[in-house]
């Protein structure tokens, strides 16, 4: 697959300050990628001089292999969504739409066709004559999303727009954006701090820490194998188990780390170095309840928290240390219970950063 949009030692600075360290990233033809991290991490950053809004202090961006560093933001075919919404109050939904279409100088039956194309895409063709100020917050919001593919643009950049919704409506969005996304077959970049928001949405995600990129993969990858202790962290809920190596090995000549009051099988394939400390991710959905005194490590339930869908239940170790576990409704743990916890040791990760 070749890339649609590519950033080459792309970095920012304001005087002493870094915006955004020399940077390379590769964004493939149709591929929906996301800029995750936290506040300040960056991607903002990025997402502006991908879009011509902020001019880099180094590097170059491309876009179809033609560098477009220098091409101001209407000349790089580029669409862009804002969270602000940014519609004209005193035009109305089709008017808005038409817009960008008009400044482009396209015919009337053109931009008549693209309008209309446009809003049947959000499903927003009933609304044609009414004003923002008549509309819902995700009704405005998907009229800026007509606005955006009225004219088709290869490239969408989306900055955070679904962050003024409230959740049940930005999970609808989410749905609605994913299925645009198919139906334009358009290059994605898409900026958010909100983890599964990216989770739900991307081919890749891009995820940003400090002013660089921490790790790029699938969701998957992130989730299943991040590379450090900031991705596993930041992506979805970690129990990161802190311990030194054993100095003998399993029945099955696995590596043991001594952690959380017990002796923990690692994988096989675990990347092991024996005079230093490790740290296992363990997520909660991978430990189930035993026994005491049969799985690999034992405690004591401190809370259950009920979530619709399944149990979280806080354990607190016996080496003082504490562990949160995903159960199925049918268990009913009780809080003060003595457990024992077991897990499938490939369902975890060893972190070496």
């Amino acid at each position: 697959m070749s890339s649609k949009l590519e950033a080459i030692g792309i970095a920012k600075r304001y005087g002493d300050s870094v915006a955004l360290e020399p940077t390379d990233l590769a964004v493939q033809v149709g591929e929906f990628l996301t800029l995750l991290g936290p506040s300040g991490s960056g991607k903002t950053t990025l997402l502006q001089m991908i879009s011509g809004l902020v001019a880099p202090s180094a590097g170059r961006i491309e876009i179809d292999g033609r560098d477009v560093t220098h091409v101001e933001p209407g000349k790089r075919g580029i669409g862009m969504v804002f969270q602000s919404y940014a519609l004209f109050p005193h035009m109305s939904v089709w008017d808005n739409v038409a817009y960008g279409l008009r400044m482009r100088r396209k015919s009337r039956e053109e931009v008549r066709a693209a309008v209309d194309d446009a809003l049947a895409m959000v499903r927003m063709t009933d609304y044609a004559k009414r004003f923002p100020k008549e509309l819902s917050g995700g009704q405005q919001q998907r009229i800026a999303l007509a606005r955006c593919f009225a004219y088709r643009p290869s490239v969408i950049l989306l900055d955070e727009p679904l962050g003024a919704l409230d959740k049940k409506l930005r999970e609808h969005m989410q749905a609605e954006i994913r299925r645009l996304h198919k139906e334009l077959g358009a290059t994605f970049v898409y900026v958010t701090h909100d983890q599964d928001e990216a989770l739900t949405l991307s081919d890749r995600i891009c995820l940003m820490n400090q002013a660089r990129i921490e790790q790029v993969g699938t969701p998957a990858d992130l989730y299943d194998r991040p590379a450090t202790r900031f991705a596993a962290g930041f992506i979805g809920h970690s129990n990161l188990l802190e311990g030194e190596l054993d100095d003998t090995r399993g029945a099955g000549g696995e590596p043991i780390l001594l952690a959380a009051g017990g002796r923990i099988p690692l994988p096989m394939s675990a990347s092991v170095t024996p005079a230093m400390r490790h740290t296992l991710l363990v997520r909660p959905e991978a430990p189930r309840l035993v026994e005491p005194q049969s799985g690999f490590v034992d405690g004591t339930i401190a809370d259950v928290v009920f979530f619709g869908s399944d149990t979280r239940v806080q354990l607190s170790m016996n080496d003082g240390s504490e562990l949160t576990v995903r159960c199925e409704r049918s268990l009913s743990p009780r809080v003060g219970d003595k457990v024992g916890l077991m897990w499938d040791p490939y369902r975890t990760t060893l972190l070496h950063a």
